[in-house]
């Protein structure tokens, strides 16, 4: 039990050491994250209709270059719906404690090390599928735990 607590708190140590997390979007160094619009709100808990966001939207103009929030490993794909359309598109990174999936990108690589900071990919361009809304990149924790404080 002890070496199980242990555990819990070096977790939670190398979170905290980890720090906040880089800017993740050109043109939005404060990671300001999406207000709202009749495609609903950016922030986390927000009501979609039936269901919460369990992610964070950050600002982000189509095209723009969307950078990693901390040095990890890029580990797979992720897809954000079940259908094709042009923004289905992210990828999951794990490293310094954390797991997120980014979404609305077209990475630069699907697998592979990333530093915080480096180019991860480029926004695709939201306002194709979703007219009007404020362009965003959507990340959520693997755990779907508010990653707000990171930001």
């Amino acid at each position: 039990m002890l070496s199980f607590k242990v555990l819990i708190l070096a977790v939670l140590i190398s979170t905290v050491l980890a720090g906040q997390w880089n800017s993740i979007c050109a043109g939005n160094p404060s990671n300001v994250v999406r207000g709202c619009d009749k495609h609903g709100c950016g922030n986390y808990n927000a009501r979609r209709g039936q269901r919460t966001h369990q992610g964070v939207d950050i600002e982000c103009t189509d095209g723009s270059t969307v950078y990693a929030p901390f040095t990890g490993t890029i580990i797979r794909q992720v897809k954000p719906y079940s259908k094709k359309n042009e923004i289905n598109n992210g990828v999951q990174i794990t490293g310094g404690g954390f797991c997120v999936k980014i979404f609305y990108i077209k990475p630069v690589k699907y697998r592979g090390p990333i530093k915080k900071g480096e180019k991860l990919g480029i926004l695709l361009p939201m306002q194709k599928v979703y007219p009007f809304i404020q362009s965003h990149i959507h990340i959520q924790n693997c755990d779907l735990s508010d990653p707000t404080v990171y930001l």
